[in-house]
């Protein structure tokens, strides 16, 4: 295809200078351009001047290479190894805005398999400074962290970088969670990961969302002890008992645990997070509540229930 009907196919979508690319996923010039006259890696369009402009997913290719020579791949291999993974986009991933949120995240996407702090922080401060912290929770941050365990479980990512993130998210929330507004009136809620769960960002996540909404979570972190919960109910005076995994319990939790937290506690138990969607007739049959995995709709949902 000519280049200028090239540049007009695309015209709806954002396209990236050869420099950026490299800036965003720490790949030099001279190597971007090597990928794609040597080994055809990657397809950039070109100008009428023969300059070359990336595409999102482009971006997103060049970020997936690097991690797979990271791990020992040759640079022969990697091209045929991307190309068996066939991702198929669905519409919304073609919107505007989609492509907007997902360079965001090809950038701290790139910027954590670097484990560059400095730049992860600049993604990270310029999304909220132009949005509030709810849309970057959603829009970026719980997409990032389930981009970040899909990686893992594809094999293209380390059990480093996802600590590594964890670690930075961690310190990032725990700060502005703990400069929270003081004073507040709203009821408290026992916030805690389900046993097992080593994962707390979500629970930490879920506790903006809910002071958002003038609710006062009390955070116990990862992998509670259901039995443990009994005492903190009553000595920090909550209203509800809010319960966060990303992964599914052991059986007996669901089967034996749970419901008799939920028959003694005497106050709703809701359970929240990818545990809540997979495991929800579990949950319903223990008469908890499950909160899906939108932080929002299941904070929402939270103050309802307890104004009801």
């Amino acid at each position: 295809m000519p280049a200028s009907k090239a540049i007009k196919a695309r015209s709806t979508e954002e396209l990236f200078p050869i420099r950026t690319v490299s800036s965003l996923t720490g790949v030099n010039v001279i190597t971007l351009r090597a990928w794609e006259q040597r080994h055809g890696l990657i397809r950039p369009a070109r100008t009428p001047k023969g300059h070359r402009l990336y595409r999102r997913e482009d971006i997103d290719r060049i970020n997936r290479a690097v991690t797979l020579l990271e791990k020992g791949m040759a640079i022969s291999q990697v091209k045929n190894s991307l190309d068996q993974e066939s991702p198929q986009a669905t519409p919304e991933q073609h919107s505007p805005l989609a492509h907007y949120w997902a360079l965001y995240q090809s950038r701290m996407l790139g910027a954590i398999a670097r484990f560059d702090e400095d730049s992860l922080e600049d993604a990270y401060s310029q999304a909220l400074s132009v949005h509030p912290i709810e849309q970057v929770t959603q829009q970026l941050m719980m997409p990032l962290l389930q981009e970040l365990g899909l990686r893992w479980e594809r094999g293209e990512g380390a059990v480093a970088e996802e600590h590594f993130f964890g670690v930075y998210l961690r310190n990032k929330l725990g700060a502005r969670f703990h400069h929270r507004a003081r004073g507040a009136t709203g009821v408290r809620v026992l916030a805690a990961c389900l046993p097992g769960e080593q994962h707390e960002i979500g629970l930490l996540l879920f506790a903006l969302a809910a002071q958002e909404r003038g609710l006062r979570p009390v955070l116990l972190g990862a992998n509670m002890p259901l039995e443990e919960l009994y005492a903190s109910i009553k000595r920090a005076k909550c209203g509800a008992i809010v319960l966060s995994g990303s992964i599914s319990p052991a059986p007996a939790v669901l089967r034996e645990q749970l419901p008799r937290l939920v028959a003694s506690a005497g106050i709703p138990v809701f359970v929240g997070g990818m545990a809540s969607v997979r495991e929800r007739d579990a949950i319903v049959g223990a008469r908890a509540i499950p909160l899906g995995n939108d932080l929002a709709a299941g904070a929402e949902r939270i103050r309802a229930t307890l104004a009801a």
